[in-house]
């Protein structure tokens, strides 16, 4: 199929304009009229990710996060940016992200994260606008309540186990002994949504990228954190995106994950 039929495809499940206005989602490089048999779906379009494209003779590299984020005004081999870009071009690759606008979409990224801890009752944890036909809220992260209370810790392990963690960070260990039921969760980066959650009546906040103040704030605040880290909560979308496209797109493509691989290690 061509390069634009998978486009409006994709963009059916998660629409550009979903996407925050600081965003850069879409296609990155490469060309529209492409004819796409082989793809390859990864979280970024790392050295590793773009050698394995272009050396696995892929014709259309699928990321969550883009590979251009700011403005860039040269495109050469002194930078890993330009790097990247140029082996893409060269071997024909075209490279396409689906970021902000897959995690406002209402099966994106927050539905997929509190399908997983099992939500119900859910709702945005920041709206950012609601579906013309159905009238339903859809934004970033989601808030929503358990089956049943566990206690933080119990919370804590379910989360490495669910998203198969090789560790997570928690904030408010010692100070939350209750059992916990509301529950909001912001893949990728949260570290600032602790305020939102709390108005929200969430006793904990699932999250990536927490610095130190943003935790010790949050248990300040009555909310302990419980992070995962960005990409830890976010790998989920190689594997939703591959049963997506194999569901509901209807042409002959090999599609191949990039490997998990944990950019942070705990010793």
């Amino acid at each position: 199929m061509r390069c634009a039929e998978l486009l409006e495809h994709l963009e059916r499940l998660a629409p550009r304009e979903l996407a925050c206005p600081w965003d850069n989602p879409g296609l990155l490089a490469g060309r529209e009229d492409k004819e796409v048999s082989k793809l390859l779906i990864a979280l970024d379009a790392t050295d590793q990710v773009v050698d394995l494209a272009a050396e696995g003779g892929y014709d259309f590299l699928l990321t969550h996060h883009p590979l251009i984020f700011s403005p860039i005004k040269q495109i050469n081999d002194r930078d890993f940016t330009g790097r990247r870009l140029i082996k893409l071009i060269q071997a024909d690759i075209s490279c396409y992200a689906m970021h902000t606008n897959f995690d406002c979409a209402p099966e994106g990224m927050a539905h997929l994260a509190g399908s997983m801890m099992g939500l119900t009752d859910t709702e945005p944890l920041e709206k950012t606008g609601e579906d013309e036909k159905t009238g339903l809220a859809y934004g970033i992260g989601i808030c929503g309540n358990l089956e049943k209370a566990v206690t933080l810790k119990d919370l804590a392990l379910a989360v490495k186990e669910r998203f198969h963690l090789p560790f997570v960070n928690v904030y408010g260990a010692e100070r939350f002994r209750d059992p916990i039921k509301r529950i909001a969760i912001c893949p990728g980066s949260g570290k600032g949504m602790a305020k939102a959650a709390k108005a929200m009546g969430a006793g904990v906040l699932i999250t990536g990228d927490t610095g130190h103040h943003d935790g010790i704030d949050a248990e300040a605040m009555g909310v302990a954190v419980i992070d995962g880290g960005h990409y830890g909560l976010e790998h989920i979308f190689m594997d939703f995106m591959e049963g997506y496209i194999r569901e509901h797109i209807n042409a002959e493509l090999t599609i191949k994950k990039a490997p998990v691989s944990f950019p942070v290690t705990a010793w």
